[in-house]
């Protein structure tokens, strides 16, 4: 893979990307026929890390589902293909490919404009738009007394591209908690009671808009489609909100946090009996990560702050000056050996953050504890898989993980060779149990990577495991190649079994990602196992005949 990255352009935050109008006889020009009552302008396209850029591609904006079904069908009868756009806030291709030019048929279909009513739809769901962002949705449901059992960190990620993904947070049920109703422990995708989107119709030979509910056997393919459909609105399931307490410990070793089962100490697992809901950032080359634990507090602590809004670690959100400058030098310079040094100032900014602000010990309405990434935080690539497994194995896989992962990092700097300088970071979930959904016949989601697995009844838990390292950094890909081979190989099925995340990096070769022809034809379609991944294959292209929903990676990928 060629990177292009300067200091300047890393450290480029996430400010809205330029939009240019178009001159009314350029477009009728170059998109003759496009509906006259749809907006359409160029945009830039970067995603979160900036790796996939695109310059001046068409961009249009509909107000509602029809005009998106109009902007379709253009698209079809044209040749072109469809991308839905929201925050880009994602690492795969699963949007753009690089190298993707200007003058290429791709029309991006902006969610984030127009496309972001959110209302009350029956007790305890909501219906909203695909392209409202989480934090708005959170902030809805907080004024209406509802929440989610967990959510993903950031809060500009527009709810379709979350769904398409099946974007998580990092919740169990802690011994003895009961699950409450509306909630559910797997991914946003498992919460959908209905999906509108944009299918391909042979009676009337076009593309139209239509509402599958979550019974229908087609709907299972929506409900993660990695974005090959546009979906428009969906009716989620939701619940009572709860009040959480998070405290972040920075005291516990790596050692004795990813300890061997079968010890006393201060293990992830013993912490997750306690609270059900943890997450461990572990920068390189320290020994004590950052680790978090909420539990469910009804009323504050005496010791925790009262937070009233989201993003409470500004140490994280800003980047320190120190932090910025090293990371800086190291892909202005490639003064890579420093990734020790950064590793460690970034350990010491958590430390002291937490201490400075106040934020070791924070309780409030779920929505802020939940979101705590903002735009303007490090810039980093991130691979990432989730480890089917029982509750009772969860310590041994990270036990098992965190050693490898300690030795190849040692291994690779004895050699003068850094090729991480982030963090490694753990979060466990439940799984995407259709019951949840509470609507009998519900389906399973047939792509997320929470699938239940049939064979293997008493797999109820995931272990999700991300490495972060920046953009360009040497021997990276061939370094997570062999992370990647030790998951698959290990965790192959017989005891546990890995699946990809599919915003995130995988399938890499030794200088390139997403790009390993066994994982991308074999291991991924064989890891969803009960001919899930054919099934909604099926189904996906039936709905998408034409696949104008799609791009060259996607083509690859599903063949």
């Amino acid at each position: 893979m060629t990177h292009h990255w300067t200091r300047r352009s890393f450290l480029l935050s996430a400010a809205a990307l330029t939009l240019v109008p178009a001159d009314p006889a350029v477009a009728a020009q170059e998109l003759p026929g496009f509906p006259d009552d749809v907006a359409l302008y160029r945009s830039a396209y970067r995603n979160w890390v900036g790796e996939i850029t695109a310059v001046g591609l068409w961009a249009c904006a509909p107000t509602d589902g029809e005009q998106a079904v109009a902007a379709v069908n253009w698209a079809w009868r044209n040749g072109w293909r469809v991308r839905a756009r929201g925050f880009s806030h994602g690492w795969s291709p699963l949007t753009i490919t690089e190298g993707t030019s200007s003058d290429a048929p791709v029309l991006l279909v902006d969610t984030t404009a127009h496309l972001t009513d959110t209302s009350l739809d029956a007790v305890n769901a909501v219906r909203a738009g695909a392209g409202v962002s989480m934090e708005s949705l959170l902030t809805f449901l907080e004024g209406h007394g509802l929440g989610l059992t967990a959510a993903p960190a950031p809060g500009d990620l527009t709810l379709g591209g979350a769904l398409a993904i099946d974007a998580h947070g990092s919740a169990v049920p802690a011994r003895g908690e009961e699950r409450l109703p509306g909630q559910t422990y797997g991914s946003l995708s498992n919460r959908v009671l209905s999906v509108t989107a944009v299918v391909w119709d042979e009676g009337s030979g076009a593309y139209v808009l239509r509402t599958f509910e979550r019974d229908e056997a087609d709907a299972a393919a929506l409900l993660t489609h990695l974005g090959r459909a546009l979906v428009t609105e969906v009716v989620l399931r939701v619940g009572a909100n709860s009040n959480l307490r998070c405290v972040s410990r920075t005291d516990i070793p790596a050692a004795e946090l990813f300890a061997a089962p079968g010890g006393d100490g201060r293990t992830l697992a013993s912490h997750l009996d306690e609270a059900g809901r943890v997450e461990a950032i572990w920068f390189a080359f320290t020994e004590f990560p950052w680790f978090k634990v909420w539990s469910v507090e009804p009323t504050k602590p005496l010791t925790s702050r009262r937070v009233t809004a989201p993003y409470n670690y500004p140490f994280s959100d800003n980047v320190p000056t120190l932090v910025a400058d090293l990371a800086g030098r190291m892909v202005a310079d490639a003064a890579w050996y420093l990734a020790p040094v950064l590793g460690n100032a970034q350990a010491d900014a958590a430390a002291l953050g937490l201490v400075t602000t106040l934020s070791a010990d924070i309780w409030g309405p779920s929505k802020n504890t939940l979101l705590y990434i903002k735009p303007t935080t490090l810039r980093i690539n991130a691979n990432g898989y989730a480890v089917l497994t029982s509750r009772a194995q969860v310590q041994r896989v990270v036990s098992e993980f965190t050693d490898f992962y300690r030795e190849r990092v040692a291994a690779y700097a004895a050699l003068g060779r850094f090729p991480v300088n982030g963090s490694m970071e753990i979060r466990v979930t439940g799984l995407d149990h259709p019951a949840e959904a509470e609507l009998d016949g519900a389906q399973a989601p047939l792509l997320s990577a929470l699938r239940p697995d049939a064979e293997h009844p008493e797999w109820d838990t995931a272990v999700w495991l991300d490495v972060l390292t920046l953009p360009g950094t040497p021997y990276a890909e061939k370094f997570l190649r062999e992370l990647e081979r030790f998951l698959l190989d290990r965790y192959d099925g017989t005891d546990a079994l890995t699946r990809v995340e599919w915003s995130k990096g995988w399938a890499y070769t030794e200088d390139a990602v997403w790009d390993d022809d066994e994982v991308l034809g074999t291991v991924v379609p064989a890891s969803l196992g009960d001919g899930a991944w054919e099934q909604a294959s099926g189904i996906l292209d039936r709905l998408d005949p034409h696949r104008v929903f799609g791009n060259a990676f996607l083509d690859r990928l599903f063949g």
